[in-house]
């Protein structure tokens, strides 16, 4: 499709108030971008953390034909996430539609976020309740910013432990020098060998977020919404920022999308222990969560996965193959969840 293309017009004006003009906007962008604070963080000193829910799925209606997820209860009681959770397992389709709605429409004033769970079968682009798929952008949708106001300008996370694909990503050994005169390989010590995903180490910068136009990766227009500053929680009277100080931001800014692995591979999952993803991310969360900015954690939660490797599986051709897990970030400012006083 084509790129939307925007543009201005001074009509018919002299070239000395053109030349003042362009300098006067070059001035005013120049500070604009420069008075940015690189560590501004999100206001996490609300009353309450916020609410989590976890949909997690170990059953689904057989004519899905979709195997059980032996493993799945183990993420679902890691998963100890310091918040107001929610645990709904084996919802059917329109169960799950519903809870997200009513979630949607909630107050959601006094929380610093939300966070939203899924623990199930999945392929690119959806998720699977008990008798049905649901498209991820259908649950995400609820939460924007021109439907939910509450959440306006706060952090919006989604972990999806789901596969993505039917492909197992391969393993690759890292290269440690080459010679650019013999073009000879040196390897990294096979005493200490390590290897990695295929697919790993990407980092794909997108201009604009899934669905929104923009040069382009959908056909809509992110509209404008006004971060709520207060709601009066006796009169539930909205009251907002000085209007002389007034910002907008888009209705899709602020959401962090966690993928258990990459667009079109599977994810693993262990029968006991539960799936690689929820175990390394929450061994992880104990251990920073309080200290590194969350997608700190979520970038050592890459490389612990990947240094995981398929070692026991009745199909033989997975044996060896490996998982990177991803993140899309539409975050603005820094995240941390340091704890509360």
């Amino acid at each position: 499709s084509p790129e939307y293309v925007l543009f201005f017009s001074l009509g018919s004006v002299e070239k000395d108030i053109w030349s003042s003009s362009i300098f006067i906007l070059f001035y005013i962008s120049f500070v604009s971008v420069f008075s940015l604070d690189p560590n501004e963080e999100y206001k996490m000193d609300h009353k309450k953390r916020g609410m989590a829910l976890i949909f997690n799925h170990e059953n689904f209606y057989w004519q899905l034909m979709l195997n059980s997820r032996s493993g799945t209860n183990a993420d679902r009681q890691n998963l100890e996430l310091g918040f107001e959770v929610k645990a709904c397992d084996d919802y059917k389709r329109e169960e799950v539609l519903s809870t997200i709605r009513e979630a949607a429409a909630a107050n959601h004033v006094d929380a610093d976020c939300f966070v939203c769970v899924f623990l199930s079968h999945g392929e690119n682009g959806h998720i699977f309740a008990n008798d049905g798929q649901i498209q991820i952008q259908e649950i995400t949708d609820l939460f924007k910013g021109n439907k939910c106001r509450s959440l306006v300008g706060k952090p919006k996370i989604f972990i999806l432990q789901a596969c993505r694909g039917d492909k197992h990503d391969d393993a690759v050994t890292p290269m440690d020098v080459v010679d650019s005169q013999t073009n000879i390989e040196v390897f990294v010590d096979a005493g200490a060998l390590c290897t990695l995903p295929a697919g790993a180490d990407f980092l794909m910068c997108y201009s604009v977020a899934e669905g929104q136009c923009f040069a382009c990766r959908g056909d809509k227009h992110d509209d404008a919404v006004t971060p709520m500053d207060v709601v009066d929680s006796q009169t539930n009277i909205e009251v907002f920022v000085d209007a002389g100080a007034l910002c907008t931001l888009p209705a899709g800014a602020d959401f962090l999308m966690c993928y258990s692995v990459a667009e079109g591979y599977y994810s693993h999952r262990e029968m006991v222990n539960g799936s690689w993803y929820i175990q390394d991310l929450c061994e992880i969360l104990r251990r920073y969560g309080s200290t590194l900015e969350f997608t700190d954690i979520l970038t050592l939660v890459n490389r612990k996965v990947s240094n995981r490797s398929v070692d026991n599986c009745k199909d033989r051709s997975a044996l060896g193959k490996k998982q990177v897990p991803c993140f899309a970030s539409m975050l603005t400012k820094k995240l941390f969840f340091r704890s509360k006083k």
